[in-house]
């Protein structure tokens, strides 16, 4: 039996439940038990209650109605029940006062103009936020320190952060610490390391000492990896190189102006490098660890629990623009609704190079690898004890650690798998998983000990 009775279907008696949102009360249980799906289309839903009761008020007694409806027709009836009573406004008022509404519709989402903020941004033009209730404006921001600022000041209801940004904000890593959390990944793999086409012959990362690094921010999966990639070359990332944050739009400039030597950087400045004239991509960061995350979708926890039909409509819009992305049929039309001067203001050709995964080098080649970048919304927290396993290894975070609480607290991974089973995906059925990272296993229960394995790092 459907969930939803049919007032002006003259075949079907009106039947209820005890809380009015459901046919029988057999349907009542069933949702309880959480063997009833969640209705598609709230609005239609409220619609069908409200005319429904204004039926079974009008026609106290059911063949009536059915006669009524079998002589005039449904249509008819429909038209002729909306001259006495107002049923446009009537749901509108219900929807409004029923459980699971939307506390605040206008909401405003920082975003950094890289492509791993695809989902954020796509979301707007293509209409995944409407879609879900919601009326979002994606701000366009600097450099993300700019971004953590004004989402801690509540200029902006919620962001696209670097993944590490939530861990450090909550832990208190370089500032007071405040409860953040990450309850989707923004993009997987979609990093590289450029370097200065001068260096085209210098491939060879013993040959780097004395090399100038960009990465976007201290507390970036950029940062990580480049200084994991340079350590296991045996270059100290302290002592034999420098590595400074440039904000994601200055990096190819500041590689043309030759300040800097190269940068593990976002796209679209690896493709942009190339596609200037400028620098040459050296390997994908995918090449370090297929699957990574980098960017995520976060909000402060505040946000999560003040408001949180609001939180839920949004994270249901993100999750449903990253299961768009992750489809490669998808990635031209993506391409061209994100390439505006107010998205990413890039040319279109260098995000389809990006986002298909076909691409020129910056060496006179043409690589093809339909994963360069890739979307899964998912926030495992074994990302998340790896991240903090960096963060300790180069000095930034001190002390005892309870990585699994941690973990638990900033990825919402619960949340994102009940969420992601609402618009129709299969999550993960655990939230760990191992993993390795340039053939090194990572076994998430047991971070300390993958630590003191490596030879260079800041710990004693």
């Amino acid at each position: 039996m459907s969930t939803f009775d049919n007032p002006f279907d003259p075949k079907r008696r009106l039947r209820r439940c005890a809380c009015g949102l459901h046919a029988s009360e057999a349907e009542h249980r069933a949702a309880e038990l959480g063997e009833a799906a969640a209705p598609p289309d709230p609005a239609a839903h409220y619609e069908r209650v409200i005319a429904s009761a204004v039926m079974r008020a009008v026609f106290p007694h059911d063949p009536t109605r059915r006669a009524f409806l079998n002589a005039v027709g449904a249509s008819t009836a429909l038209a002729a029940l909306s001259q006495f009573f107002p049923l446009a406004t009537a749901t509108e008022v219900f929807a409004q006062s029923a459980p699971g509404t939307i506390e605040k519709k206008d909401l405003k989402v920082g975003f950094i103009p890289i492509t791993c903020a695809t989902p954020i941004i796509m979301a707007h033009p293509m209409g995944f936020y409407a879609k879900h209730g919601l009326n979002v404006e994606v701000i366009k921001t600097a450099g993300w320190a700019v971004i953590r600022d004004k989402t801690l000041n509540k200029e902006y209801d919620a962001a696209h952060m670097l993944s590490p940004m939530p861990l450090a904000i909550t832990l208190g890593v370089g500032s007071n610490p405040i409860p953040y959390t990450m309850p989707a990944v923004e993009n997987i793999n979609g990093q590289a390391i450029t370097l200065s086409i001068k260096h085209k012959d210098k491939r060879d990362p013993k040959q780097w000492k004395g090399f100038k690094f960009a990465v976007p921010f201290d507390y970036s999966m950029h940062n990580y990896l480049l200084r994991y990639y340079l350590a296991e070359h045996g270059i100290d990332p302290d002592t034999d190189v420098q590595i400074r944050a440039v904000p994601p739009p200055e990096m190819v400039a500041n590689l043309r102006a030759d300040n800097i030597d190269g940068y593990l950087g976002p796209d679209p400045f690896n493709q942009r490098a190339v596609y200037d004239g400028v620098g040459f991509i050296h390997l994908l960061s995918k090449e370090l660890w297929d699957g990574h995350p980098c960017c995520a979708f976060a909000a402060s926890r505040e946000f999560v629990t003040t408001l949180p039909n609001t939180y839920a409509a949004l994270l249901k819009a993100i999750i449903d623009a990253t299961a768009f992305a992750g489809k490669q049929e998808n990635r031209k039309q993506i391409a061209e609704a994100i390439a505006p001067a107010n998205y990413l203001n890039q040319p279109q050709i260098v995000l389809e190079q990006i986002l298909t995964g076909t691409y020129a080098d910056g060496l006179g080649q043409v690589k093809r690898d339909p994963n360069r970048i890739d979307f899964d919304p998912f926030p495992w927290e074994s990302f998340a004890i790896w991240i903090m396993t960096q963060m300790k290894r180069w000095g930034q975070l001190k002390g005892d650690v309870d990585y699994k609480a941690v973990a638990r607290q900033v990825y919402l991974a619960t949340d994102a798998a009940r969420l992601m089973r609402e618009v129709g995906l299969a999550p993960p059925a655990t939230t760990t998983k191992t993993f390795s990272v340039m053939g090194k296993p990572f076994d998430p229960d047991k971070p300390e000990a993958y630590i003191q394995s490596f030879a260079i790092k800041r710990t004693t």
